[in-house]
């Protein structure tokens, strides 16, 4: 029986709704209900309706004993790649309209000389001018005149404009003109959304930071209303506490604070696997990880070293530009939807589209005919047809075999058989790619990490990517198929804060150490405050430092966290971030400090499962089907364990399919599986001839 309170995460994936929840003892429940794309909050209220159904209380119940209710959605990243935010205006200094449009003039591709810019978010007719001007180190070189921004709130009123972002030139070194402007524009447009660039990113970078601030603005009328209503339906249904969302930091936020920044969600759900990958670390015996998310539309990578993940404050969304805190998450089109094809010059392709939850794979019967990777893993035996996830869905087998037939088969002169192995291929080497994007172009070797397959996709291709990789372990963790749900249960709360500096580190040593020291108390004073409005204090606020550096002259800068204001400390962690990214240094290079950093972090109590005692027995299989293994020893008969039975110390050698209730895992010939203690898949790959 469960003990309340619970813990719960809802996660909305492409194709799936997950909801996970933990009980008081650690009791750990997942749930999988079709998600709802043209209404998110129909999906959550779905799931959270199937876990109290399962569990025989109402919703009420279920949802009024529940302490800790996080959210990760994908709502802030698909209006974005939907096209349907919010109609936006920019205010910008006199003389920089279109400083949005012209970008920086550097192509992702520069072979591609072709491929368009993305569409401009704000026309140019909805780019208007203020006068007023800041210099670099803060002091007004042209005053504010409130009179151009009721000129362009005119304007904007005409236009039905329906959100604003204000981006002036160094507003990071004095928002003095920002503020002005946005309580301004709230005389003459009052019931319009504002974001300024100085609350949102307050750094150093004309573009990234006006991409930013508009990014913010454009998702706004679709995202924060979302976040309200699903807000108000949980706690109208009984739950008792705010709403938590997972931010593309990877930390937990109520949506009271997040209110004024909803661009900061657009990793939202691949996020919070950094929550389970904390929490697995230390059954998978490394501080050293890289997850593959597999999921139904997308493979998200994620690299953690000694117990820190990888973060960024660029990250590109079909082609736009934000400059946020986030996890560093690498993300390729290979999930079970992926859609595959033949192009015109009569090559297989795998992606970047997806099939979704609507219609769906072929297999699934809801009108898909396109064949995807789940269709391909189905004829090749890895999943059975018949009802998955809770009879939410019925695979079959022979839609399966018709759309690989009469999509790939037949144009490419192949049986359905070679076909839907080639699917598989094709999409294990983009899931090798990734990896590799991940940690090679980052300068860590990747055999030097366990790979953590998750998703409900992730364990079958886990093994075949690893042995790409030439990695000698792999770990899966049972909760594979929820491992972002399960994550939200794991995050902290978690909010970052900025400031440019933009001096010499050994100046600033030499000059005025006490000035650096201060910059970050009056950045923690502000932490500690917003930390203790969520009711986090005490040894429960918890608070990280760290710098953006560069060499002088140099346009990027490296994150380095670093907790001292001492310049040779400083130094020495800088270079030898850059010898591991660039394989040199500068030993006496200048370097220059652009930003400030401080994660400020909320603990919550750390999540204790409960133990399964383990089982002495041998693992018995309950079935046997012909699986196709891989190129070079085809199909099998191969046994099919279920693995909700198996318990810590047990093995197993493959080949052998093992069934969890969110996942399917496969093993190689050869490869072993190990039960850990807390009954998650260690397996031991095996290469060269064994495999």
């Amino acid at each position: 029986m469960l003990v309340s309170p619970y813990r719960v995460g809802v996660d909305i994936g492409g194709t799936f709704t997950d909801l996970v929840m933990v009980d008081a003892r650690g009791a750990v429940r997942a749930f999988k209900a079709p998600s709802v794309p043209s209404d998110p909050t129909e999906g959550v209220l779905s799931a959270v309706r199937l876990a109290a159904e399962t569990l025989s209380i109402d919703v009420g119940t279920f949802l009024s004993n529940t302490e800790l209710f996080v959210h990760g959605s994908t709502i802030a990243t698909n209006t974005l790649l939907e096209k349907k935010g919010a109609k936006v205006g920019l205010l910008v200094t006199e003389g920089f309209r279109d400083s949005l449009e012209i970008r920086r003039s550097i192509r992702e591709n520069v072979w591609d000389h072709r491929k368009p810019f993305p569409e401009v978010l704000v026309p140019r007719y909805l780019r208007l001018p203020v006068t007023e001007r800041i210099e670099h180190d803060g002091t007004v070189r042209i005053p504010f005149d409130p009179k151009s921004v009721a000129a362009a709130a005119r304007v904007f009123a005409e236009e039905g404009v329906e959100a604003v972002a204000i981006c002036f030139l160094h507003s990071y070194a004095n928002p003095e003109h920002e503020r002005a402007a946005k309580a301004e524009l709230k005389k003459h447009l009052p019931d319009v959304w504002v974001t300024a660039s100085s609350e949102i990113s307050p750094t150093i970078g004309e573009y990234e930071r006006t991409s930013t601030t508009v990014v913010n603005a454009y998702v706004s009328r679709r995202v924060v209303p979302y976040l309200e209503s699903l807000a108000a339906r949980l706690a109208s249904l009984g739950l008792p506490r705010k709403l938590l969302m997972i931010q593309s930091n990877g930390g937990a936020i109520s949506i009271d604070e997040i209110g004024y920044a909803p661009a900061s969600l657009v990793l939202s759900g691949p996020a919070a696997g950094v929550g389970s990958l904390k929490f697995f670390g230390e059954d998978t015996g490394s501080e050293h990880l890289i997850s593959i998310e597999v999921g139904g539309t997308s493979c998200d990578v994620t690299l953690m070293q000694h117990g820190m993940v990888s973060m960024t404050d660029q990250i590109v969304v079909d082609g736009y530009h934000l400059n946020i805190p986030s996890v560093d998450i690498y993300t390729v089109g290979a999930g079970g939807g992926t859609i595959a094809s033949v192009d015109g010059a009569g090559l297989l392709k795998a992606g970047p589209e997806g099939a979704g939850s609507t219609p769906g794979p072929a297999c699934y019967g809801r009108g898909g005919e396109r064949p995807t990777v789940t269709d391909a893993q189905l004829v090749l035996g890895r999943l059975k047809p018949g009802p998955y996830a809770g009879g939410a869905i019925t695979l079959s087998l022979e839609k399966a075999v018709e759309a690989i037939e009469t999509h790939i088969a037949r144009p490419l002169g192949l049986s359905v058989t070679d076909a839907a192995a080639g699917i598989i291929q094709l999409v294990e080497q983009n899931i090798l790619h990734a990896v590799e994007r991940a940690s090679l172009e980052k300068g860590y070797n990747p055999r030097t990490f366990t790979l953590v397959a998750a998703g409900g996709a992730g364990p079958l291709h886990g093994p075949s990517t690893a042995r790409l990789l030439g990695s000698p372990s792999l770990y899966i963790p049972r909760l594979a198929g929820v491992f972002c749900a399960f994550g939200m249960c794991n995050s902290d709360l978690r909010h970052d804060f900025v400031r440019s500096w933009l001096k010499d580190l050994d100046k600033t040593a030499i000059s005025g150490p006490g000035q650096l020291e201060g910059a970050f108390e009056a950045m923690q004073a502000e932490a500690l405050e917003v930390l203790a409005r969520e009711g986090f204090t005490g040894s429960k606020a918890q608070l990280r430092r760290a710098y953006d550096l560069r060499y002088f002259g140099q346009q990027w800068t490296i994150a380095v966290e670093n907790s001292s204001t001492d310049a040779s400390t400083i130094r020495a962690a800088f270079e030898q971030a850059y010898q591991r990214l660039f394989g040199y240094v500068q030993p006496s290079g200048a370097i220059e400090i652009v930003n400030l950093r401080l994660a400020a972090i909320g603990k919550l109590d750390a999540l204790d499962l409960a133990k399964v005692p383990p089982r002495v027995s041998d693992p018995v299989a309950h079935s046997r089907r012909p699986v196709w293994i891989d190129k070079k020893v085809g199909f099998v008969d191969t046994p099919v364990y279920d693995g909700t039975v198996l318990t810590s110390h047990q093995q197993l050698v493959g080949p052998a399919i093992i069934e969890e209730a969110t996942t399917t895992l496969i093993l190689g010939m050869g490869d072993k599986l190990t039960m850990t203690d807390a009954s998650n898949y260690h397996v031991d790959i095996a290469h060269g001839e064994a495999a």
